[in-house]
């Protein structure tokens, strides 16, 4: 333990007041993430070959992502799709429907791999990722969530080289902030997320977990007053939805009520990653307590 260094893993300040637009009370960054197969071949390639383990994933292309894009279409809501480089290759059609209904489209690694400290396939997730967007759906991508909800400084670095706005993988504010990278430069805007808002934690299946899943009257308890505070704290609301968990019915119909609600609000700002972030660019750039980007 003596080669813990004695301060914080994060070095930002405290995430800055700013007002959200047109006097809005708080935000709802409605993000997805989309893997597909890919979540279950980064725990072992040879689930390849396990295919009731392999039609987990493949639900999504069939089912639950044009469920999803419905809903949105229904309810006419924006969202980011963080979406794996395999997926992209694997499911093309699947992510030009995304594309086609005005989505953002995000990175999410190319095979949904631990970014671990030192791992030498940091830069090639990255940049393969970066590749199948551009190369399948001709898009650059200005946000990023990391594969398995983790990161490290390697990663941070490379975000900002790579020419990234923001991020949406740390779980250490509601509100968004920059970051300030291990040699005090300024890093990409971070849109923290909230496990609370993880669906993958509450109702995917029972296969290789050792809980049930949860209740429609759980999640709804849990979303909907993680929802009513935050909204009176004035912050961001930052999902983590699947659609291998939440484009299945009984789960589908929890999301729907849960979108139901926060717009009933009419002061929550529901939208995408990248105009969060670009509100937040704004609001840092006319504020004189700033240190230049």
């Amino acid at each position: 333990m003596d080669s813990v260094p004695f301060f914080p893993a994060n070095r930002a300040a405290p995430a800055p007041l700013y007002p959200w637009p047109d006097n809005q009370k708080s935000a709802l960054f409605l993000a997805v993430d989309v893997d597909a197969e890919s979540a279950w071949t980064a725990k072992d390639p040879k689930n390849y070959e396990r295919l009731v383990t392999m039609s987990y994933g493949g639900y999504e292309a069939r089912v639950g992502v044009p469920k999803m894009l419905q809903l949105f279409r229904d309810l006419e809501l924006k969202a980011t799709f963080f979406i794996t480089g395999w997926a992209v290759e694997a499911h093309p059609a699947m992510a030009e429907a995304i594309l086609r209904d005005g989505h953002e489209i995000g990175h999410h690694g190319f095979a949904h791999l631990l970014p671990d400290p030192g791992d030498p396939m940091i830069l090639d997730e990255m940049d393969r990722g970066l590749d199948a967007l551009k190369r399948r759906l001709g898009v650059v991508p200005v946000g990023y969530r990391a594969p398995l909800g983790e990161s490290c400084e390697q990663l941070r670095v490379l975000l900002k080289e790579r020419g990234f706005v923001y991020s949406s993988s740390w779980r250490d504010d509601v509100r968004p902030y920059r970051q300030i990278l291990a040699s005090g430069a300024s890093g990409v805007i971070e849109l923290p997320a909230s496990m609370s808002f993880d669906d993958w934690m509450f109702g995917l299946t029972h296969r290789f977990s050792p809980r049930p899943m949860f209740p429609r009257e759980h999640v709804l308890s849990i979303w909907n007053d993680e929802l009513e505070e935050t909204r009176e704290w004035g912050g961001l609301i930052t999902t983590i939805l699947h659609p291998q968990v939440s484009g299945r019915p009984i789960r589908f119909k929890i999301l729907r009520e849960f979108l139901h609600t926060a717009l009933d609000y009419r002061d929550v700002w529901i939208t995408t990653g990248e105009k969060i972030a670009r509100h937040f660019a704004e609001c840092e750039a006319g504020d004189p307590t700033m240190p230049p980007v």
